[in-house]
C-alpha cells in the first residue's frame, strides 16, 4: 500500500508539472470565478470595518483583519511591519453656502481636503475668484486676490481615453492649490472635485502646505461638480458673490500602525521576493470599496489562488497590505527601507490600485527584454479578454522597491467608471462587482505565475505559451 501510495503521488507530480501554461491559467480562473474569496473578504472589510483612514480605529481594526485572514490561509510566515503615519480627522460634516449680493443664499456640496486646516470656527466668509491654473493666479496677482478665496475649477478633460490621464492633467490645482493661492494672500481655496461626471458629491483627497508656516495655511475643500458648474455660471451673473464655508479638520501627531505582510516561502529561490499589494487604508467619506479594498482581497487571493491551484512557487511571494498609501505613502516606504536594509533582492513587485473594475492588462516599469517576454504571453491571456500591455508606471506603493533590474507592475481595469467613485461617499461595496472583482485577481495571479516560472531574466524567444 504504502508503494501504491508513493507511485501516486510521483505520478500527480508528473501530471503537475506536464501541465501547458493554457492549463494552469485556466484552472487559475476557473478557481477564481467558482471558488474565490476576493468578493467575501472585500464584504466584511467595507462593511464591518468601513472607511480606513490612516490613524483612525478602522485602520487598526483592518490591521488585526488582514493578519488573521492571512493566517487563516496557512501561509509560511505572516507578521506586521511597523510604520509611523499621519492622523488626520475630518471632525464635523463640512457646510458651505454662496451668497449673492442681493443676500440670496443657496447651499452646496463640498468636503475637507486631507490634511486641511480648520476654519473659523464661525466659518469663512469672502468674495470669490475663479481660476483654472496657477498661471492665472500669478497673471491676476496679490492685488486681485488677497483676502479672497480661489475657486479653482478645471476640469478632468473628457476626451482621454485613460481617465487615469485625465486626472493626473488637474490633480494639481487639489494637491498644491492652497500652497500656491497662499503666495497671493488668498484665505481659503475651493477645488473642483477630481470627478468626469456631473453629480452632488464631493470628492476628498490629499493636498499639502509643503513647508508654508501654520499661521499661513489656509483651508481648502472639494466642491461636487454640480455645485462648481453652479459657483462658476453664478460668478458670471454676480462678481460680488460670497462663497461661506464651515470645516472643523484637525491634525495631530503620527501614530504607529503596522503594514501585514504575508509570505509562501520559495521552493527554489526562497531569497528573490514577489510582492503583490494594495493598500488597506482608505479616505473616510466612504468605504474605501474601490480604492483600495479591492486591491487588496485581489492580491490576498493571489497567494490564496495559487495554493489551491496547486501551484509551488519557485520564488517567495509576498502579499503586502501597505498602510497610508493616501496621505502619506509611509507603509510603501518603509518596506522598500526595510528590504534595503536586509538587503533583500526584490525581483518582481505588482499592485492592484486602479478599482475593481473588469481587468484589460498591467503597465510595466521593466526592461525592454522583460516586457517583450510579457508580450510572449499575450495568447496566455486573450481567452480571458486581457489585452493591454503597454510600458508605463506601476503603484505608488511598489515605486519605492524600483531598481535597475527588476519588474514593476500595475493592474488595469477598465477606467471609465473610476473618478465616478473615487475618494467620495459613494466608493462602497455595493458599486463593486463580484465577477469583475474575481477576474482581477485571477489575472493578478497568472501574471505572478509566469514570472515566477520563467524568471525575470529572459532567454532568447522565450515564448512561454509551452512548457
Amino acid at each position: 500500500m504504502k508503494k501504491f501510495l508513493l507511485l501516486l503521488l510521483a505520478l500527480s507530480s508528473i501530471t503537475s508539472y506536464s501541465q501547458t501554461d493554457q492549463e494552469i491559467l485556466k484552472k487559475i480562473y476557473s478557481q477564481s470565478l467558482t471558488n474565490g474569496k476576493s468578493y467575501e473578504w472585500l464584504d466584511y472589510l467595507s462593511n464591518q470595518i468601513g472607511g480606513r483612514l490612516s490613524g483612525s480605529i478602522q485602520a487598526e481594526f483592518a490591521v488585526q483583519w488582514g493578519k488573521e485572514e492571512l493566517e487563516k490561509l496557512g501561509l509560511d510566515k505572516v507578521w506586521l511591519q511597523e510604520v509611523m503615519v499621519p492622523k488626520w480627522v475630518r471632525g464635523a460634516k463640512e457646510y458651505a453656502f454662496m451668497e449673492s449680493s442681493k443676500k440670496q443664499t443657496t447651499n452646496v456640496n463640498i468636503c475637507a481636503l486631507g490634511g486641511s486646516v480648520a476654519t473659523n470656527p464661525l466659518g469663512l466668509k469672502a468674495k470669490v475668484i475663479e481660476v483654472h491654473d496657477f498661471k492665472a493666479l500669478e497673471k491676476l496677482g496679490e492685488e486681485q486676490i488677497k483676502g479672497k478665496i480661489v475657486f479653482f475649477n478645471r476640469p478632468m478633460q473628457e476626451d482621454l481615453i485613460s481617465t487615469f490621464n485625465a486626472y493626473g492633467g488637474c490633480v494639481n490645482q487639489r494637491y498644491s492649490g492652497a500652497v500656491e493661492a497662499a503666495k497671493y494672500g488668498a484665505v481659503g481655496v475651493i477645488v473642483r472635485s477630481m470627478n468626469l461626471r456631473l453629480d452632488d458629491l464631493p470628492h476628498t483627497g490629499s493636498m499639502t502646505y509643503d513647508n508654508l508656516p501654520i499661521e499661513k495655511r489656509i483651508p481648502a475643500a472639494a466642491i461636487s461638480t454640480n455645485d462648481a458648474e453652479l459657483l462658476s455660471t453664478s460668478l458670471k451673473l454676480d462678481e460680488n458673490l460670497e462663497f461661506y464655508f464651515k470645516q472643523s479638520c484637525s491634525q495631530y501627531k503620527d501614530v504607529l500602525s503596522h503594514n501585514v505582510i504575508g509570505e509562501i516561502t520559495g521552493s527554489e529561490f526562497p531569497n528573490e521576493y514577489f510582492v503583490v499589494g494594495g493598500h488597506l487604508d482608505s479616505w473616510d467619506l466612504g468605504d474605501g470599496s474601490h480604492d483600495d479594498g479591492a486591491g487588496v482581497v485581489q492580491s490576498m487571493d493571489v497567494l490564496r489562488l495559487l495554493k489551491a491551484s496547486g501551484i509551488k512557487p519557485k520564488r517567495s511571494i509576498r502579499v503586502v497590505l501597505f498602510m497610508n498609501e493616501e496621505n502619506g505613502l509611509r507603509g510603501g516606504n518603509k518596506y522598500a527601507e526595510e528590504a534595503k536594509r536586509k538587503n533583500e533582492n526584490h525581483v518582481f513587485a505588482l499592485e492592484s490600485d486602479a478599482g475593481g473594475f473588469t481587468p484589460r492588462g498591467f503597465s510595466f516599469d521593466c526592461s525592454d527584454a522583460n516586457f517583450n517576454q510579457v508580450l510572449s504571453w499575450k495568447p496566455l491571456f486573450e481567452p480571458y479578454l486581457i489585452h493591454y500591455f503597454e510600458k508605463g508606471g506601476s503603484g505608488a506603493d511598489v515605486g519605492p522597491l524600483k531598481n535597475d533590474s527588476n519588474v514593476l507592475a500595475g493592474l488595469r481595469p477598465d477606467s471609465q467608471r473610476y473618478f465616478d467613485h473615487h475618494h467620495a461617499a459613494n466608493d462602497t461595496f455595493d458599486a463593486v462587482n463580484k465577477r469583475e472583482l474575481e477576474l482581477g485577481a485571477a489575472t493578478m495571479t497568472a501574471l505572478v505565475y509566469l514570472f515566477d516560472k520563467y524568471g525575470t531574466n529572459p532567454l532568447p524567444k522565450q515564448s512561454g505559451v509551452k512548457n
